[in-house]
């Protein structure tokens, strides 16, 4: 590591912004909730407490509904949705957030400090949150 180069972490570049949404919504009630909340993704509920969390993004929406020539009426989130959702933790390095991304596929993941999740992390969030840049 650069000497030069100071440390930052997941928590220091994120956005604080979560937004969650029930599984059974459709993908026009959750596109309306995102564009309402100016977020890019939603947090999945759990079912129930032995379940994890999912998350819900623009990509799903190209893959699930556009794609597949459906309507955003007919398409539950839970047919769509990520999951496992992948969390960072709010000390991680952002150097180690990235790679994390990269190597997964992911774009964003929610950061995550005493068993909470209290912001989302992305790739833009890397950069153009970066006090280093």
């Amino acid at each position: 590591m650069n000497k030069n180069r100071s440390y930052q972490s997941a928590k220091e570049v994120m956005t604080k912004k979560l937004i969650f949404i029930n599984g059974m919504a459709t993908a026009k009630e959750a596109v309306e909730i995102m564009r309402k909340e100016k977020v890019e993704s939603l947090i999945v509920k759990k079912r129930h407490h032995q379940d994890v969390c999912g998350i819900v993004n623009v990509h799903d929406f190209i893959k699930g509904v556009i794609i597949k020539d459906k309507t955003s009426e007919e398409v539950n989130i839970y047919e769509i949705m990520t999951k496992p959702l992948i969390s960072v933790p709010a000390n991680m390095d952002i150097r180690y957030v990235a790679k994390l991304l990269i190597i997964t596929g992911i774009r964003m993941a929610p950061v995550e400090e005493n068993s909470e999740y209290i912001g989302m992390v992305s790739l833009s969030d890397l950069i153009l949150e970066n006090l280093l840049f």
